[in-house]
């Protein structure tokens, strides 16, 4: 039997919450109604949102003004713990806190919208974020606080949603392949200007491998897609790899040439044995134009209809970048994490459509967060392998917990068996061994 809800005004923001809610933790079981005669004879399990009791019988959670408004101000925030978890926006009710709206408030990315420091990619800076500043970041909270709700209403009002199947923790491995050739397909420019650069640093085996790699005689360093490959049929995975495929050689976009022979063949290759998406390049992040032409180049190698995509560099400014991907046809987006730290930017470890705040609407467009990228954890965290193995096991042991979606990040070119990246390779192939 479904589980009502009870407000008196419907909004468009309560609406897309509590649909977010039944489908990630109600099988879909939940429903929100205005009519209360019907949630008065309603004899299953309900949840009154609204400021007055109705029955002894129900879940009463007393709402915020945050889904009933339509503006975006500033939210006046105090945390405080609620069955050993960090919550707010403080209410009576039988919980403590207004969950509806402390969620949507997290997962619509509410306090991006808001005045903020940008970091020195023009992003939005972590260190703004609730999360980071209350010391939750590294926690998937939405998920805990519904698993413990979840858990309390099985035991005081006899109700569990009926899974079938039941949540359960998936892994998604995703990769990110902004160089995919050291040598190869970079056009004869680039490869006579890094020849010589070798030649004058006066770096003989640079030198020599290069001329072995595009004579044929020994594989490109950065060429590790045969080894993912075999990693990924010896653990049946089905990961999911993102090609920067930008015209032009420009700012942060170092791609090979997308009409190399070798490249053709590699992005062909994967197109039929994995699912891929476009990495949009730092030019497109404005440019519907850009955009537009790079999602029409992968449609031409591949055949394929693009409708995945992650940010290079992870430049999601909100609303502006996921207008950009809905308008281009984009509806599967793995950029909902941060650039420069790992951790749960949506602090949410499930996949959730994109809300508009700023035009109060929802959209078709499905957010995948991740929280673990490697070059977070090598440049940005500056963490030695050992303890980047170790804040991945930690990753991957609380989404277990809350049997959520662990979406990692890995590049083809730090899984390289070059002396300086080996260790990461290690931890990578060591991880997947422990686990899957």
């Amino acid at each position: 039997m479904s589980a009502l809800v009870f407000t008196n005004t419907t909004t468009p923001r309560l609406q897309y919450i509590v649909a977010f809610v039944s489908d990630t933790f109600f099988n879909k079981q939940l429903q929100l109604t205005n009519n209360s005669a019907l949630y008065q004879s309603h004899s299953g399990f309900k949840i009154n949102y609204s400021a007055e009791r109705i029955s002894a019988s129900e879940l009463h959670i007393q709402p915020v003004d945050l889904l009933f408004e339509k503006n975006i101000t500033q939210q006046i925030i105090e945390c405080f713990d609620w069955q050993g978890l960090k919550v707010f926006f403080r209410t009576g009710g039988d919980i403590s806190f207004d969950i509806f709206a402390a969620t949507f408030y997290l997962i619509s990315r509410y306090e991006e919208y808001l005045p903020h420091a940008k970091d020195e990619f023009g992003r939005y800076a972590h260190i703004n974020s609730l999360a980071f500043r209350e010391h939750f970041l590294h926690l998937p909270l939405v998920n805990m606080w519904w698993n413990k709700l979840l858990l309390l209403v099985s035991k005081k009002y006899q109700y569990s949603p009926q899974n079938n199947p039941p949540a359960s923790f998936q892994f998604i491995p995703t990769y990110d392949v902004d160089i995919a050739f050291s040598y190869k397909a970079k056009g004869f420019i680039r490869a006579a200007g890094g020849l010589i650069k070798a030649i004058r640093n006066g770096n003989i085996k640079a030198v020599n491998e290069r001329i072995d790699v595009l004579a044929g005689k020994k594989k490109d360093p950065f060429d590790t897609f045969e080894w993912l490959c075999n990693l990924h049929n010896q653990h049946h995975l089905d990961p999911v790899y993102f090609f920067l495929l930008a015209e032009k050689n420009k700012a942060y976009d170092k791609n090979n040439l997308p009409h190399a022979p070798a490249m053709k063949q590699l992005i062909a290759h994967h197109a039929d044995c994995y699912s891929i998406g476009i990495h949009p390049s730092w030019q497109s992040n404005k440019s519907f134009d850009a955009l537009w032409k790079e999602i029409k180049l992968l449609h031409h190698l591949t055949g394929k209809r693009i409708t995945k995509s992650r940010q290079h560099y992870i430049k999601m400014i909100l609303p502006q970048t996921c207008r950009l991907l809905t308008d281009a046809g984009i509806t599967h987006d793995y950029s909902m994490g941060y650039g420069s730290t790992n951790g749960f930017r949506a602090s949410a470890t499930s996949p959730f459509y994109w809300y508009d705040v700023e035009r109060d609407k929802a959209t078709h467009l499905l957010l995948h967060p991740f929280c673990y990228m490697d070059a977070n954890a090598i440049f940005e965290q500056q963490l030695t392998p050992e303890k980047a193995a170790h804040e991945l096991e930690q990753y991957c042991a609380i989404v277990k917990e809350v049997n959520g979606n662990l979406i990692t990040i890995f590049h083809n070119h730090f899984l390289t068996e070059q002396p300086e990246w080996l260790s990461w390779r290690k931890v990578y192939e060591v991880f997947l061994n422990k686990h899957f």
